[in-house]
């Protein structure tokens, strides 16, 4: 049987067809509506923020890091400079892969692994797109080898900088500190806008203490980058401004007398102008390469300098803290006078010992044989020891220290660097506080007989002895020891100075006790018996002083002292003071030498030359 043919519905298909084009036409429309919607969306309603966000993409804000003040002593020698240099700065936000990054730049040599941790804590502590300094002071040939690596370390880059640089290497280490990269403390305490682009900050010292002043006013740059970072061209520019040159008080040629004196040593010299204060010298030794600590040390180099047993990274000038031995005699003796326990007359007889009433107990002299019969002029010429022993039982431990205290010893100076020690001025009370005995006993007469010759508890540090003979020389007139002189605009030459800051004179002294004081210290120096008359000798102005031996370790009544038969660094340390010319003082000097043996022979030359430098030239 045939089958039937079906026939064609064109008006069913026609309805199909219709019905899949409007779906279709409507899908259309609504995807066209979400993409107007959204267009909508980012070109009108959002507008402004994806345009900045453009910009940004676009124009990246740069910071210009002013240029550092100079540092110059009271001359206009530079003691602080600028240098062309090259290091390696990373830009953490630019970098893929940190981990990688550093491991690889270990690797090629570029950052001893000693240093990594420390980059890891500078990378952590900052902003992503702050620079972090990675290598500093690039060589020629450091520069080529990271060159051919370039491509491989995206986020890297080697910039030109300014590094600072110190002509006199370690004769002014102590004082003028250094700088070094920002560290993650030093962050704590800067200005991140300020300090936006700046790599380095001072340390220590002068250039710690005056950073505000050196430091400058940061700027910045609008520029047009590329998608790859690279700079193509500046939009806008706000120049930086320079920092402040600092005029220190130092005279360089004094300066570099003591570290001559010094070199070989371990010691410290101060010198002071009595008639405002100022430092003229200022040495501690052995010192540190500043050079070598601004341009980067490794951690090993750096810790090999912390645990040196010498200690060069110690500022002794400032921090070294000794008994004074003799050299206190002058003040002792100007005590005697003031409280009326002696008179420049008086006589006091000398047979080489001096004991306490009912003790067996001998404090010995220097001269095994006495000095004979001495008044208040002898005894400081020939510095006898038993007078001062005789005296200082009569005073009493409170008024003497009392007395020592109004020339500045047992407190801060108050010196514009920081880091100062404060010295002891024992007392009574000082005594029972620090051994904690408020119902005994606890000082006897013996500390105070050993207190009369600069012994016992009795520290100082250079700088506090400095600021004492200068006091001595001023006749009782204190002025703050100061560094800073004054600044000078970079750009217009314009130069202010600071004016001395008077501190509370030495009380109730009358003119003929300070006159008998200096001219038994003038004898010291230029007296027919003085202990240091050699160092005196043929100078050409008329000077005075006082050398000075403190005993390092307690010596028994029956032992003998023989520096043969002593360790070195057990031996006694040698100090000396001194000012000059005796009619009208400009300079007063102070040196420390550990471990010297004797002052009048080793310190008192190295002060005479300090002395010699500076007073060659008129001021």
């Amino acid at each position: 049987m045939a089958r039937a043919l079906r026939i064609k519905d064109h008006w069913r298909e026609q309805q199909l067809f219709t019905g899949r084009l409007l779906v279709a036409i409507l899908f259309v429309l609504g995807l066209t509506g979400l993409v107007v919607a959204r267009l909508v969306q980012l070109q009108v309603g959002k507008y402004e923020y994806y345009s900045v966000q453009s910009s940004g993409n676009r124009i990246r804000v740069e910071p210009v890091p002013p240029i550092r003040g100079l540092i110059l002593d009271r001359n206009g020698k530079v003691l602080a400079e600028n240098t062309p240099s090259y290091q390696l700065e990373m830009t953490p936000e630019q970098v893929p892969d940190m981990a990688d990054t550093l491991t690889r730049l270990v690797a090629s040599g570029i950052l001893p692994e000693g240093d990594l941790p420390e980059l890891k804590e500078m990378v952590a502590s900052r902003r992503a797109f702050d620079t972090v300094v990675v290598a500093e002071r690039l060589t020629d040939e450091e520069l080529a080898a990271f060159a051919v690596r370039r491509p491989h370390f995206p986020g890297l880059e080697i910039r030109a900088r300014l590094g600072r640089s110190y002509p006199y290497g370690t004769a002014a280490a102590h004082l003028l500190g250094y700088v070094g990269g920002i560290s993650a403390d030093d962050k704590k305490t800067l200005d991140p806008a300020e300090y936006a682009g700046t790599t380095h900050v001072g340390k220590i010292s002068v250039e710690r203490s005056f950073e505000a002043r050196l430091h400058g006013t940061s700027g910045h740059e609008d520029v047009v980058v590329n998608v790859h970072g690279r700079k193509m061209q500046v939009l806008d520019r706000i120049r930086s401004l320079p920092g402040q040159d600092v005029i220190l008080t130092i005279d360089m040629d004094a300066q570099l007398a003591a570290n001559q004196g010094l070199q070989g040593k371990r010691g410290a010299a101060v010198a002071i102008d009595p008639r405002n204060g100022e430092v003229l010298a200022f040495v501690s030794t052995p010192a540190y390469d500043p050079n070598a600590l601004s341009a980067g040390l490794s951690r090993r180099a750096y810790l090999a300098l912390q645990e040196d047993l010498d200690q060069p990274m110690f500022n002794r000038a400032l921090r070294g803290q000794y008994p004074p031995g003799s050299t206190i005699k002058p003040m002792v003796a100007l005590a005697a006078l003031h409280y009326g326990v002696a008179t420049s007359e008086r006589r006091v007889g000398c047979r080489g010992a001096f004991s306490l009433p009912g003790s067996s107990h001998r404090f010995r002299d220097w001269k095994p044989e006495g000095h004979g019969s001495v008044d208040l002029y002898n005894a400081i010429e020939q510095s006898c020891d038993v007078y001062f022993y005789t005296v200082a039982r009569e005073l009493g431990i409170d008024r003497l220290g009392s007395f020592l205290e109004s020339f500045g010893l047992g407190s801060v100076t108050g010196i514009d660097i920081g880091g100062e020690k404060t010295g002891l001025v024992p007392s009574v009370a000082w005594k029972k506080k620090a051994f904690r005995r408020p119902g005994e006993q606890v000082w006897f007469p013996g500390e105070t007989v050993i207190a009369g010759i600069g012994q016992g508890y009795l520290l100082v540090t250079p700088l506090q002895l400095a600021h004492a003979a200068a006091t001595i020389a001023a006749k009782g007139q204190r002025f703050q020891p100061t560094l800073f002189r004054g600044t000078r605009n970079g750009a217009t030459g314009t130069i202010e100075y600071e004016a001395p800051r008077p501190l509370p004179p030495v009380p109730d002294q009358e003119p003929g006790q300070w006159d008998a004081i200096i001219e038994g210290m003038h004898g010291v120096l230029q007296g027919p018996r003085g202990t240091a008359r050699a160092v005196g000798l043929n100078a050409p102005y008329q000077m005075a002083g006082k050398s000075g031996t403190a005993q390092v370790f307690t010596i028994g009544q029956k032992e003998k002292y023989n520096a043969k038969d002593v360790a070195e660094r057990r031996r006694d340390h040698a100090l000396f003071i001194a000012f000059a010319p005796l009619e009208a003082p400009r300079i007063a000097v102070a040196v420390v030498i550990e471990n010297g043996e004797s002052g009048s022979k080793v310190a008192a030359p190295i002060a005479r030359a300090v002395m010699d430098a500076y007073l060659k030239n008129p001021s």
